[in-house]
């Protein structure tokens, strides 16, 4: 029970100034006209200002409330290295034990574990989430059961009771971790890309170790070993081997002693760019569709074009002198010879036999295709003719045979069937509305596959692989068509842009095509190809074991799956002759970045409150109380504050002034004061 005095005026405060002022001005007065009632006066004016005040006396039935304690108990990946998790639980059983056994305290238990992602420990977000949700004015302490390896600290509440860490780990323990630096996202084929490497050793590190040995391994094949000093950053030069994603995996032995192996590994994934695509146009005569072409290839910032039209044909007699003319010479040898291996792509536009390329260069261009080279044949009626190129060595390579016709009749192309399948022309848009071409050259197809079909379903573009090249042909010359909106138009950059990235190779564009796109701890599986169905995918998990999943078709030609992976690392998939490699999670794991149990990061709010950091290893500490801002923590022991809260049950007031009495003490006085003036 609590009682006080209170004070609950009848009049606004400044009404009860003014009249207190009078007051005092008419005593004042009448001690200075020598009344001798004047002190009477005065008591009279202060029992009515105190009546007026309104003086209560309360009474109150309180209940005592008890002391909250929080205790957070670390649960994260860091937390399961050694003994920690053993260590963790016990105490936490004990402590919990002594705080129950406390009188007038209750004890809230709270689970922090990692972040969804790759945030860590997220501690403080789960304080201020159980401080939100108590009483500050009960919280008596927050005990953190952790290895003090916390990634929130910027999220830090501020507490009205003093926080303590129980450190887990050992003094004895020690790591080694592997990390990279300066990866890039994506490198330019065949320039060298740095990369900074360290290996460092943390905690109770053993002394005599100053070099270690390195695996390093490119999309899962043989690793490479190199022994690199401990502590030291290594510029490290890769240049990719090919275009797309590029997996490096970094690994250092697990050493004997050493906390984890989780940190000894890093994935590292480089998109292969290249600088510049290096196309060879040669238009064999001036046509609208040349400049479709040149135009198509200039827009695209990522090409070097080489064009050269044969304007000057050498049958042409016109009978100008050779020293007149401002042609430039074809350098023929030089381009077809000397820097033939120079070029991603060569596109021959209605170009025929004219005697400027002998024979000799074009069995030189087709076995420029043999080794990886490309080519696309854009064909006229000169594909027809008895000078078609068709007709020299480049036929070893060329997928189709023309049967001399010309085909002068209207058309829309269709996509076939094949064609449905191939990234080239799959998904090309509103096929329904594409305009008509007004010519197409009969061919033959003797190898590839035909994507777009012409009049009465003739091939119109058929590709093919010739060893490890590719050799395109598109058997019209009226591409251009669309170009210029003709009977409503058609996707014509989209699909010779798609066409001519094919030719060199870009990955996104291979119809035959395995790979896995990671999304936290998932992979999306993706399998394209020209068949109808797929076999199962093989998954080797970093671990070794394999598992196979079974892909479904989105839509013609794309086949997907999604795999949940348990582990973090290097996944290897199989399906058919197809592999391919993808690392799964960060390079290096936040929680594995420092494993050794140290108060760091929780320093400065240990420091605000006057908690204190003690090792488990040494004993679960003792609890006493301990009063506010005093140190909360010494050898072997941690406080707590009690804060005496309570809550109010009910109230009851009683006027210190009834009216009577009032009435009563005012009367007397004014009477006695008049009486003392009075003659008797």
């Amino acid at each position: 029970m609590m009682t006080s005095v209170i004070f609950d005026p009848i009049l606004p405060l400044w009404v009860l100034a003014v009249l207190a002022a009078v007051g005092a001005l008419s005593v004042f007065v009448a001690l200075r006209r020598g009344l001798a009632g004047w002190g009477w006066r005065g008591l009279a004016g202060l029992v009515i200002l105190a009546a007026l005040a309104g003086p209560v006396w309360q009474t109150e039935n309180r209940g005592a409330l008890s002391d909250i304690v929080l205790m957070l108990v670390d649960q994260s990946a860091s937390q399961q290295l050694s003994d920690r998790a053993d260590q963790t639980s016990v105490a936490a059983d004990a402590l919990a034990a002594r705080l129950t056994a406390r009188p007038n305290t209750e004890l809230r238990r709270i689970v922090v574990r990692d972040n969804a992602g790759d945030g860590g420990t997220e501690m403080m977000a789960a304080l201020s989430e159980a401080i939100a949700q108590e009483p500050r004015g009960r919280i008596a302490g927050v005990i953190a059961l952790s290895d003090g390896q916390v990634h929130d600290m910027e999220r830090a509440p501020d507490l009205p009771a003093p926080f303590h860490l129980l450190q887990t780990g050992r003094a004895s323990d020690w790591d080694r971790r592997l990390s990279i630096r300066n990866a890039p996202a994506f490198a330019i084929l065949g320039e060298p890309v740095t990369l900074t490497l360290r290996i460092e050793d943390s905690g109770n590190a053993p002394q005599d170790v100053d070099r270690v040995p390195v695996d390093i391994s490119v999309d899962g094949a043989e690793p490479q070993r190199f022994a690199v000093p401990i502590g030291r950053d290594i510029e490290l030069p890769v240049t990719l081997p090919h275009g797309g994603r590029n997996v490096i995996q970094f690994s250092v032995p697990e050493a004997e002693g050493e906390l984890t192996d989780r940190n000894n590994a890093a994935l590292v994934q480089i998109n292969g760019v290249r600088d510049r695509l290096r196309v060879l146009l040669v238009s064999g005569e001036p046509h609208p569709g040349g400049r479709t072409w040149r135009n198509l290839l200039k827009s695209d910032a990522s090409v070097d074009l080489v064009h050269f039209t044969i304007l000057r044909p050498p049958e042409k007699q016109d009978g100008v002198p050779v020293s007149e003319l401002s042609l430039i010479a074809f350098p023929t040898r030089e381009l077809f010879l000397e820097k033939i291996e120079d070029f991603d792509l060569i596109i021959f536009d209605r170009y025929q036999r004219r005697g400027i390329l002998p024979s000799l260069y074009l069995e030189n261009v087709a076995d420029y295709v043999r080794k990886g080279g490309a080519v696309l044949v854009a064909a006229g009626p000169d594909y027809a003719s008895a000078d078609s190129i068709y007709r020299s060595p480049l036929s070893q390579v060329l997928p189709a045979s023309p049967t001399a016709r010309v085909v002068d009749e209207a058309f829309v192309p269709q996509i076939s069937d094949v064609g449905q399948r191939h990234p080239v022309t799959s998904g090309l848009p509103a096929q329904e509305s594409w305009g008509r071409w007004l010519r197409q050259i009969e061919v033959a197809p003797d190898a590839g596959d035909v994507l777009m079909t012409g009049k009465d379903d003739r091939p119109l573009l058929i590709l093919n692989r010739v060893d490890q090249g590719r050799v395109a042909l598109l058997a019209s010359d009226h591409a251009w068509l669309w170009a210029r909106g003709y009977d409503g138009g058609g996707p014509q950059l989209e699909l010779l842009r798609r066409l001519a990235h094919w030719m060199m190779g870009e990955p996104e564009l291979e119809e035959e095509a395995l790979w896995a796109e990671p999304a936290g701890q998932s992979l999306r599986i993706i399998r394209r190809s020209l068949s109808d169905t797929v076999g199962p995918v093989t998954i080797t998990t970093p671990s070794g074991n394999t598992s196979e999943v079974t892909l479904s078709e989105q839509y013609p030609g794309h086949f997907e799956t999604v795999f949940q992976g348990m582990e973090m690392g290097l996944y290897r998939l199989t399906q058919g002759d197809k592999e391919t490699v993808v690392g799964l999670g960060p390079a290096a794991p936040r929680e594995f970045e420092e494993t050794i149990a140290r108060p760091d990061a929780l320093a400065p709010l240990l420091a605000a409150t006057r908690g204190g950091a003690l090792r488990l290893e040494d004993g679960v500490p003792g609890v006493r109380d301990v009063r506010p801002g005093r140190p909360a923590a010494g050898r072997n022991w941690i406080g707590l504050t009690p804060r005496d809260a309570f809550e109010t049950l009910d109230v009851a007031r009683a006027p210190l002034l009834p009216v009577w009495l009032v009435l009563l003490l005012a009367g007397s006085f004014i009477l006695t004061g008049w009486l003392r003036e009075g003659r008797r």
